[in-house]
């Protein structure tokens, strides 16, 4: 398993780690993830990605640190996801391991993220990982 951290106009944010996110998020399209990309740069939005020993992308993270009056500094997990394919593979747990230590090497008080109500799969990884269900995450649809 290899983890890189991709930059800004790396051919593999579309080419690699695309079609592993659309396995969470199908509703995005190559324009639409671009355009994403674009307007989170300047907020810090970054991804990752997890490669199998056969070089084929079986994992993504989409993250960024943020700064707020609840927790100082913490690294959010916008996106978390294990292809289909490799799940209980130990893609999830290094992912997150990986994240981890980005977080402790910029002084984050947590890793947090957000998981919708009916992922109850991803909930119980999540308890394994030992992260905790610290709060509610409210939403109020605009469009």
């Amino acid at each position: 398993m290899k983890i890189i951290d991709l930059e800004p106009g790396d051919a593999r944010l579309t080419a690699d780690l695309l079609p592993v996110l659309l396995e969470l998020r199908p509703h995005l399209t190559e324009e639409l993830f671009l355009s994403v990309l674009e307007e989170g740069r300047g907020q810090g939005l970054r991804f990752t990605a997890v490669y199998g020993t056969d070089g084929v992308c079986v994992g993504a993270a989409g993250w960024r640190i943020v700064a707020t009056t609840s927790m100082i500094r913490n690294l959010y997990v916008d996106d978390l996801v294990t292809s289909a394919a490799a799940r209980s593979a130990g893609v999830g747990h290094a992912l997150l391991a990986h994240l981890e230590q980005h977080a402790r090497a910029a002084r984050c008080t947590a890793l947090t993220l957000d998981s919708g109500t009916q992922r109850t799969d991803a909930h119980r990884f999540y308890a394994r990982e030992r992260m905790a269900v610290t709060a509610f995450s409210f939403e109020k649809p605009l469009l």
